[in-house]
C-alpha cells in the first residue's frame, strides 16, 4: 500500500560551507547533525540536477556552492526540491558572494529536510543567474538519500546538444558510474589534473576492462567495442584525481539511434544507481487540480508509459493521503511494449465539503518493485480561476503552471494555433490531423491520406506549415509534403476531404513557405497567395545569415479546382522566415492586389543598421509587381529573426512591423491603401525594450495588436539576472503604441522563449496560443510533451481569459 507524501517542509538551514556525496562511497554515511560540520567532496560544474528514489523516513539533502568570481557576473544558485508528483517541498537561494573578481569564493551551503511518507522520485532543480552553462562556481550535494541519480543538463545551445560532466575535486579519489550503451562508444576525458597518470574503467561486476593512460595534454581517450550483452547496470570509471571534463557516448552526447537520448545520467557511487531510464515519465501528469461541482463523476486522464527497451507491466494503485474518498481508478495493471504508453482514468464525485480532496496514482513496475512513484489528483468544489478573467500577467512558476495556478484543463485541442473560418469556426492542425468543431464537438481529419491530383505522387502527406487559410467561397487550404514535393492542400467541404495540388521547383534545395491567412481584414477572393523561401546559402561565420530566393504563387480556382501558377520572383537575397514564434503574416491581400513583406541578408563587411524591410505588390490583373519599398531596418544586420509581419486595416493601408532581435521594432504604414508603392510613414519604434518575434493582426476598429517576447533585466521574480516575458502591445488608429503589458512571466531567469502565435476570429476576439520553453534541459526534460495553452481576450486587449469550451459559441 502506497502512501502520502508529506507536504510539511523540515527546518531550512542557510548557512557557508560545502556539500558532500561522499566520493566512491559504498552507502551513504551519515549526515552531520550540523550543516557546516563535515567535509562536501562532490564539486561539480554545469547545471541540472539529481533524482533521488526516496524511502518513508526523513530526507536530508545539503546543498554547496563556490563562486568561481571568473567575471563579475550576479551567480545566485536557486535550489527547487519537489516530491514525485512535483509540488514543491522548498526553495531556497544561495547568493553571489560579491567577491572581487578573480577571487575564488568560500563555499556556501544549504540543507533541505523534509518527512517522506511514501516512496517515491523527488527531484533536487539546480539553476544558476547569468550561469545558464554553470561555468562560473562549482556546487555539490551530500544527502541520507541511498539512491540518487544526476543529471548533467544545462541551459540550450545553438549546436548538437551535449552534457559533459565536469568534476572539480582533485585533492580526492572519485568514480563516474553511468549506463553504458550496447553499441560502440567513445570515452574522452580532459582538463585532468597533471598528476594523473590513467583512467581506470571497470565494467558492471567491476571487472577491469581497461586502463586509459593519459597523454602529456593531459588528456586520456578509450575506445569501447559494441556489445549487446553489457545489460543495465552502470560501469564505473575510476579517476585517483577527481578532476576532469568527462564525454561518454550515449551519456554526455548522443547518436539518433541512442536508447535515451538527451539523458545524461550518472553517479559518484555505483550502489547510489537505480533505473530512472527505462522507468522515466511512469505516470503523468505529475499533479493535476481539478475544481468539479457536478452531479456526475468527473474524470481525469493520466499517462502510463514504459520508457524501456522491454515489455512491462505497471501495476496501479489509488492512495488517499487525508482520508479515504471515493475515486477509482480504471485499471488495476496496465501492459506496455516498449516506448509504449497507455491512459487511465481517475474517476471521482464532486467534493462533498468545501474542502479539498486528494488522491494519488502509485504505479509500479511489476518487473523492477524497486522503483516506485506517484502522482496526485486535487479535486476543489466550485468554479475554478480559469472560468473568469485572469489578473494579468500569468506569473509561471516551477512546476506551477496554469493548471497548478488557476486550474486551467483544455477541452480542445491544443497543439498549434487555432484559426477561424468566415463563419467563425474554429480549425487546429495537430500533426497529420485538421481538428474542426461541428455542433459543439471536435472532430478530426487525417490529411496524410489525401486525395491528390496525379502530379503529386503516391505516399503520404505530411503537414509543413500550421497555419490555416480560407477563401470568399469558405473553402479551406493547408501547406504540406509529399516527400520532396511542396503541396497546397485544398477542401471545399469544411475540412471532411482534401485534394492535394503540387507546388513545383527547387525540390533539391532547404525550402521554407508561407500563406496569407486571416489577419483582420483580409479574406482572399481566391485560393490564398503563397511565398517560398528557397535557401541557396549559409554562413559559417554568421549562424543567423541565411540567403534565399523568394517567389510568390498566386494560385486560381478554375471549376473547383485549383491551378497554381509559374512563381513570380521576389528576391534572391531574402534572409528567410522565422516562424516558430510570432508566426508572421509574409503576405496579404484585397481584391486584386496582393502585397508581399520580406527581410534581406546584406554583405557582412558592410556596416546596415539592420535587415532591410521590403514590401512588394503584384497586381492579378496586370500580372506585374512593382518595384520593392524599403520600410525600414531591422536590427541588427543578417539575423533571420528579424522576419517582418504585414497585415492591413479596414480602409486597406498596410501595416508593417519589421521584425528584430532582442531591439525594438521598427513600425511603418502605408500612405496609401492598398499600396505598397506610393510611400511609407517613417520607421519608428513602437516602444523602448528588447522585442524578438512579431505577431501581428489588426482588429475591426483598426486598432493593431502586437505580441512578442520581451526582455526584462534585474526585475521581480528574477532580480539577480534578465527574464523574458510574453509581452503585449497596441496601437490604435491616429495613436501612439501602448506602453508594453506583460501577458506570460517565465518561471526560470536565463534565456526563454513561448513559441506565440497570434490569430484573430471575425468577431474581433484575440487568440494567443503560446508554449513555455524554458533553456534548462533539466525542467524541460522532466516534462512530457508540450506546455502550451490558449488564452483569448474579448475587448480588443483589456482582459484575457484561458481559452473555454464555451468560448467557441455554438
Amino acid at each position: 500500500m502506497l502512501s502520502l507524501l508529506a507536504r510539511s517542509i523540515g527546518t531550512l538551514l542557510l548557512s557557508f560551507i560545502a556539500t558532500n556525496v561522499a566520493v566512491g562511497a559504498t552507502s551513504p554515511a551519515p549526515l552531520p547533525d550540523q550543516l557546516n560540520d563535515g567535509e562536501i567532496t562532490l564539486n561539480l560544474g554545469g547545471v541540472g540536477g539529481v533524482y533521488l528514489l526516496a524511502e518513508p523516513g526523513e530526507l536530508i539533502i545539503d546543498v554547496q556552492k563556490q563562486d568561481l568570481n571568473r567575471s563579475t557576473r550576479e551567480t545566485s544558485l536557486r535550489a527547487i526540491l519537489v516530491a514525485p508528483d512535483r509540488s514543491i517541498v522548498a526553495e531556497q537561494i544561495i547568493p553571489d558572494d560579491h567577491l572581487a573578481r578573480g577571487v575564488k569564493g568560500p563555499t556556501q551551503r544549504i540543507r533541505f529536510s523534509t518527512k517522506v511518507l511514501h516512496k517515491g522520485i523527488y527531484a533536487l532543480n539546480i539553476t544558476v543567474s547569468n550561469d545558464r552553462y554553470g561555468t562560473a562556481m562549482r556546487w555539490g550535494f551530500r544527502t541520507n538519500c541511498a539512491q540518487h541519480v544526476i543529471e548533467t543538463s544545462r541551459g540550450h545551445r545553438d549546436s548538437a546538444h551535449e552534457e559533459p560532466i565536469v568534476v572539480d575535486s582533485p585533492e580526492h579519489a572519485g568514480d563516474l558510474c553511468f549506463l553504458p550503451r550496447p553499441s560502440a562508444f567513445g570515452v574522452e576525458l580532459t582538463d585532468l589534473p597533471a598528476s594523473l597518470r590513467q583512467v581506470s574503467v571497470f565494467d558492471a561486476d567491476d571487472a577491469l576492462v581497461e586502463t586509459i593512460p593519459v597523454d602529456s595534454q593531459r588528456q586520456a581517450v578509450g575506445k569501447f567495442p559494441a556489445d549487446s550483452s553489457r545489460g543495465d547496470r552502470p560501469w564505473r570509471l575510476h579517476l585517483d584525481a577527481y578532476q576532469a571534463t568527462v564525454h561518454i557516448d550515449g551519456v554526455t552526447r548522443w547518436d539518433r539511434g541512442d536508447e535515451y537520448r538527451n539523458q545524461g545520467y550518472w553517479t559518484p557511487r555505483r550502489d547510489a544507481w537505480f533505473p530512472l531510464a527505462p522507468f522515466r515519465w511512469l505516470v503523468t501528469p505529475y499533479q493535476q487540480t481539478v475544481y468539479h461541482n457536478a452531479e456526475q463523476h468527473g474524470k481525469q486522464t493520466f499517462r502510463i508509459h514504459n520508457n524501456s527497451p522491454e515489455p512491462q507491466t505497471i501495476l496501479l494503485e489509488l492512495l488517499f493521503p487525508e482520508r479515504p474518498w471515493s475515486a477509482t481508478v480504471s485499471h488495476d495493471h496496465v501492459r506496455l511494449k516498449p516506448k509504449a504508453s497507455a491512459e487511465v482514468t481517475v474517476s471521482f464525485p464532486s467534493p462533498s465539503e468545501d474542502a479539498a480532496q486528494r488522491v494519488y496514482l502509485r504505479a509500479t513496475p511489476a518487473n523492477a518493485p524497486e522503483f516506485s512513484t506517484y502522482a496526485s489528483l486535487t479535486v476543489r468544489p466550485g468554479p475554478s480561476p480559469a472560468s473568469s478573467a485572469l489578473q494579468m500577467p500569468i506569473t509561471l512558476k516551477p512546476y506551477q503552471h496554469e493548471n497548478q495556478q488557476f486550474g486551467y484543463s483544455a477541452d480542445y485541442p491544443t497543439d498549434n494555433q487555432v484559426y477561424f473560418d468566415p463563419q467563425n469556426r474554429p480549425y487546429v492542425l495537430a500533426g497529420r490531423r485538421l481538428w474542426r468543431r461541428e455542433r459543439g464537438r471536435w472532430i478530426s481529419s487525417d490529411l496524410s491520406k489525401a486525395g491528390r491530383v496525379s502530379a503529386v505522387g503516391d505516399g503520404p502527406i505530411a503537414v509543413s506549415s500550421t497555419k490555416v487559410a480560407f477563401d470568399q467561397d469558405d473553402d479551406l487550404y493547408i501547406l504540406g509534403m509529399r516527400g520532396s514535393t511542396a503541396v497546397l492542400l485544398h477542401s471545399a467541404d469544411h475540412g471532411s476531404r482534401f485534394t492535394a495540388y503540387p507546388i513545383p521547383g527547387h525540390e533539391t534545395l532547404a525550402r521554407g513557405f508561407d500563406l496569407e491567412t486571416f489577419s483582420g481584414h483580409n479574406v482572399p477572393t481566391g485560393p490564398p497567395p503563397i511565398v517560398r523561401y528557397a535557401r541557396t546559402a549559409s554562413d559559417p561565420k554568421l549562424i543567423w545569415r541565411r540567403v534565399h530566393n523568394l517567389d510568390l504563387f498566386v494560385p486560381e480556382k478554375v471549376k473547383g479546382e485549383i491551378l497554381i501558377n509559374d512563381p513570380i520572383a521576389i528576391s534572391d537575397q531574402c534572409i528567410g522566415f522565422s516562424a516558430h514564434s510570432g508566426i508572421p503574416s509574409s503576405v496579404v491581400s484585397r481584391g486584386d492586389k496582393v502585397h508581399v513583406a520580406w527581410g534581406e541578408a546584406t554583405d557582412p563587411k558592410q556596416k546596415v543598421a539592420g535587415v532591410p524591410g521590403y514590401v512588394v505588390t503584384y497586381s492579378r490583373k496586370t500580372k506585374k509587381r512593382s518595384q520593392p519599398t524599403l520600410v525600414g531596418y531591422g536590427p541588427p544586420a543578417n539575423d533571420v529573426h528579424n522576419t517582418p509581419s504585414i497585415t492591413m486595416d479596414g480602409e486597406g493601408f498596410l501595416h508593417l512591423l519589421i521584425g528584430t532581435h532582442g531591439k525594438p521594432f521598427p513600425y511603418g504604414r502605408s500612405l496609401q491603401p492598398n499600396d505598397s508603392a506610393a510611400g511609407w510613414t517613417a520607421a519608428e519604434p513602437i516602444a523602448d525594450v528588447r522585442q524578438t518575434y512579431v505577431g501581428l493582426v489588426s482588429g475591426q476598429d483598426g486598432t493593431l495588436h502586437a505580441v512578442y517576447r520581451m526582455w526584462r533585466m534585474g526585475e521581480q521574480p528574477h532580480p539577480d539576472s534578465h527574464h523574458a516575458v510574453l509581452a503585449y502591445s497596441r496601437k490604435p488608429p491616429g495613436q501612439p503604441w501602448s506602453d508594453p503589458v506583460p501577458l506570460v512571466v517565465s518561471a526560470f531567469s536565463e534565456y526563454s522563449v513561448f513559441y506565440h502565435r497570434l490569430t484573430i476570429d471575425h468577431q474581433d476576439r484575440l487568440w494567443l496560443s503560446y508554449d513555455y520553453w524554458s533553456t534548462f534541459w533539466f525542467y524541460r526534460n522532466d516534462h512530457v510533451g508540450s506546455r502550451r495553452k490558449l488564452l483569448t481576450s474579448p475587448d480588443g486587449g483589456e482582459t484575457w481569459e484561458l481559452a473555454r469550451d464555451d468560448h467557441w459559441n455554438d
